[in-house]
């Protein structure tokens, strides 16, 4: 994964978060031990407990530990505020806080997050291993109304469905990667899983397709290079088989799905509009790529402006560079 925090989050670096945690840990005794700085302390404990958090979001201690501090600080909005963050974390409704209020959030707030933490496992192992057939098939059930936006949501997931894409047969597995891949169309480690399971299935075009999603995110891979190399080395009844990449319409058709996916209300191609004053054709495109943009759907403007690329219209290449960005930035995390 790429360097920085999108790359932490893909990748999260245990061993700095147990540092951060245990000096957050030493700072809490300090607390007690020397109270004429317990304030100092104190504000180094919780510094410290975030920076475990936002280093290895996926141990269940650095989030007991965040929450530990709030609760000495009596920092209610502050934990609140946590326990809002680790639901989003679990694909939940962060609203779901809401109807806390008026619940003496300092006495209870440190067992719901333990029941969370207990009931949902952040170890993608343990997860799995704790799952039998009937929570997996409600879990496949409800995945397309889980919030997948926030980035370690969907990373904690996409572990989950790579656990699964081992027991499980590609039928199961494909729509949930495609779900994810629609809110966060970064993860090229998802997007080299789908097209190998394609792959396997026999949909060399859409394998070639996820390839070069792939290696479009990631180009020091050559993911759609070799798959090519793969198909025009094929030999079958002595004869060498050619491969062709994938036509304009269906890479289309294949980025036209993925926009819907990311989004809730369908993107028209191209409208004509009759203007009062001369009759003038408008598209519609720049102007429902800018709406997405304006409205923070970097994925599904990122599909819509991959999908005009493809087909030669390049004045789409700075909405792209846009989406590409807006993408970059809803990796940027804030821990409470």
């Amino acid at each position: 994964m790429a360097e920085g925090l999108a790359g932490r989050l893909q990748h999260p670096r245990r061993s700095l978060g147990d540092r951060h945690r245990t000096q957050a840990t030493k700072f809490l005794r300090l607390v007690e031990s020397d109270p004429e700085r317990s304030v100092e302390n104190s504000e180094w404990a919780e510094q410290n407990a975030r920076q475990a958090l936002l280093y290895d979001f996926t141990h269940p201690e650095n989030w007991r530990v965040l929450a530990n501090i709030k609760v000495k600080k009596s920092d209610e909005i502050g934990l609140r505020a946590l326990l809002s963050d680790l639901f989003a974390v679990l694909g939940r409704d962060p609203e779901q806080v809401n109807q806390l209020e008026g619940v003496p959030i300092l006495d209870v707030g440190q067992e719901l997050l333990e029941a969370a933490l207990i009931r949902d496992h952040l170890d993608p192992d343990l997860w799995f291993n704790s799952m039998d057939k009937e929570k997996l098939e409600v879990f496949c059930e409800r995945f397309d109304q889980l919030d997948l936006t926030d980035p370690r949501c969907n990373v904690l997931f996409g572990r989950r469905v790579e656990r699964m894409w081992k027991s499980h047969s590609d039928d199961v597995c494909i729509p949930l990667a495609r779900l994810l891949l629609s809110n966060r169309p970064q993860n090229f480690e998802m997007w080299a899983d789908l097209g190998r399971a394609h792959e396997r299935r026999g949909s060399f075009d859409e394998a070639w397709l996820c390839y070069d999603q792939a290696q479009s995110h990631a180009p020091h891979l050559d993911l759609r290079d070799s798959f090519r190399e793969r198909m025009e080395s094929q030999i079958q009844t002595g004869e060498r088989l050619p491969w062709k990449q994938p036509s304009i319409e269906i890479r289309d058709q294949f980025l036209s799905k993925m926009q819907s996916l990311a989004t809730q209300f369908d993107v028209d191609d191209v409208e004509q509009i009759d203007d009062e004053v001369a009759d003038v054709s408008i598209n519609l495109d720049e102007d429902n790529l800018k709406r997405l943009l304006g409205e923070g759907e970097f994925a599904a403007a990122f599909f819509l402006s991959r999908r005009l690329l493809t087909r030669g219209e390049m004045w789409a290449e700075p909405y792209l560079e846009q989406a590409q960005n807006g993408l970059d930035s809803d990796d940027d995390v804030h821990i409470p």
